[in-house]
């Protein structure tokens, strides 16, 4: 009966990888598209493509916040970590890496 409860709490624990990283990656999409989509008069010295570069760095960086979510909630049930203290940390690191990621995704264009 024990083996049992701790099997099914071993699976409650464990969670897909790739919910967290799309989920941070679609996070940091919607927010780049909203700001880049607000531009009316784009600076012809930027290309046709400008909005490229941002749509492609940020939702990485997104991910890559996602995949930190996901390496410290492993931590926090694996090695006993606060809960509290992995989700703050979390956070803190996907909202410096989402602000890293489009200043690196708006060089050159609206970053100037």
């Amino acid at each position: 009966m024990t083996q049992k409860n701790n099997v099914t709490e071993q699976q409650k624990n464990q969670t897909s990888l790739a919910k967290p990283v799309l989920t941070g990656a679609g996070i940091a999409l919607t927010l780049i598209s909203l700001f880049l989509f607000s531009v009316d008069d784009p600076n012809p010295e930027w290309g046709k493509f400008w909005m490229l570069k941002p749509l492609i760095i940020v939702p990485i960086a997104g991910a890559i916040g996602g995949l930190f979510y996901y390496f410290m909630n492993f931590l926090s049930s694996t090695q006993g970590l606060n809960k509290t203290f992995a989700i703050v940390v979390s956070l803190i690191v996907y909202v410096i890496g989402l602000w890293l990621g489009t200043v690196l995704g708006l060089d050159g264009t609206l970053w100037n």
